[in-house]
């Protein structure tokens, strides 16, 4: 028990005593004198109270600390305990659900529009190859299951931000009015009138759902027992991450996709702004300075930078002067560090024309506020074709993922095209 509590408690008890003696009229000698001790003892207390208050304030804020983090600890614990295995098991054989694995799934089916096994995007953390049984690991060696080649998600170190909505649509309101400041030019006169505070309601809606469908052979389910845990969850994570960083810039806004950031430029309102020379230092120079113009960024280095892997060989292979090695792409990572540029030929379609050419995205986060968001509803819906495979034993299953995009304010964003 707190120092502070057993001395308030201690307060208490000599108030009442000292009430039942104040309360006589004619009190004896001893217990006049249990009235003086008890008052020297009630201010000493006093002071030891106000003393244990200062000691504890520490205390308290590191306990408070500790319980504002204690839900999303407690999360996490959970949402490491979930099976990928049982899920399979389930839609394969009809097992029932267990421990973790069945609380979370009882906890995402009360949110409702689930046909099949609801899946948590928690679970989905990692990535593997084909889960057919040339490419199951053999439980008699002891060997690594080697792992698709795809890189860190291109749209998070582009600042994008995702989230998710349980149900319904979700609206970000931004501003869009400016607020003008003036002086008063005598002693009688007005300033400018108030402005009206504007803002622009960016929607995300659940109008876009992509389908992942696996394949899982009798012989596969039987061999592999718990590998098949991280096969189905790293197999299952790296094809819609996959689709998710094509469609985030190069979704067509048709056929069910979303509208990807540079497919959708002039529907987002995204500056487009044509180069139409060999990539250097000096075009992506002056994307940046119209962002630090716009007080989107303060500096090169808030500045995220996409390009395809042939624009970096074309900068890297151009050098400023033979003579100091100095090449495009050394000016250019002086500027914009390393870690601020994402490489990739899935974000951005292969260059085309005569010569060569293709496009460059640049983004930034301002004030915290991130470039795009990328939107996914619920959990991922997993459902079982108990049919197309019923003669040879295996397993179908079809993961069902919602989700949608939308700019936050466009000026964070500018699209580079004729970058040769």
């Amino acid at each position: 028990m707190l120092a502070s509590v057993t001395i308030a408690r201690r307060q208490s008890e000599i108030r009442q005593t000292l009430s039942e003696i104040v309360g006589k009229d004619q009190p004896t000698e001893d217990e006049t004198r249990k009235m003086d001790e008890l008052d020297r003892e009630y201010r000493s207390n006093e002071t030891r109270y106000r003393a244990a208050l200062v000691a504890e304030d520490e205390e308290r804020r590191d306990a408070g600390a500790e319980l504002e983090g204690r839900s999303a600890q407690e999360w996490a614990e959970v949402m490491a305990g979930f099976e990928m295995r049982q899920v399979a098991l389930a839609l394969d054989e009809g097992r029932a659900l267990d421990g973790r694995t069945a609380e979370i799934v009882a906890e995402l089916r009360s949110a409702g529009g689930f046909r099949g096994i609801p899946v948590p995007w928690e679970a989905l953390e990692l990535r593997a190859g084909e889960t057919v049984a040339s490419g199951t690991p053999d439980p008699m060696q002891t060997r690594p299951i080697i792992d698709r080649l795809f890189p860190q998600s291109v749209a998070a170190r582009m600042g994008g931000s995702m989230i998710n909505v349980p149900q319904g649509e979700v609206e970000y309101p931004v501003v869009t009015s400016a607020v003008t400041a003036s002086w008063q030019a005598s002693e009688t006169g007005a300033v400018a009138s108030p402005s009206a505070f504007i803002t622009t309601d960016r929607p995300l809606a659940p109008d876009h759902t992509l389908g992942i469908q696996m394949k899982l052979t009798r012989k596969s389910l039987k061999q592999s027992g718990q590998a098949l845990e991280q096969a189905v969850r790293r197999d299952m994570n790296g094809a819609i991450a996959q689709e998710m960083d094509r469609v985030a810039f190069l979704g067509a806004g048709a056929s069910g996709e979303p509208d990807g950031v540079i497919a959708d430029t002039s529907g987002y309102g995204i500056t487009e702004t044509v180069i139409d020379a060999p990539a250097s230092w000096s075009a992506f120079r002056a994307a940046v300075t119209r962002f630090m113009l716009s007080n989107a960024s303060g500096s090169p280095s808030g500045v995220r930078l996409l390009i395809r892997p042939e624009v970096w060989d074309a900068m890297d292979d151009t050098y400023i002067d033979t003579g100091t090695g100095v090449t495009e792409w050394d000016r250019l990572t002086r500027n914009i560090p390393a870690g601020n540029i994402a490489m990739s030929p899935n974000a951005l379609a292969a260059p085309a024309g005569t010569p060569l050419a293709t496009k460059a995205l640049l983004t930034t986060s301002a004030r915290g506020v991130s470039p795009f968001f990328l939107a996914t509803w619920g959990a991922v819906d997993l459902i079982r074709d108990p049919y197309s495979d019923a003669a040879s034993g295996g397993l179908r299953l079809t993961a069902l993922a919602t989700m949608d995009i939308t700019v936050a304010r466009p000026q964070q964003l500018e699209v580079l095209t004729g970058v040769q």
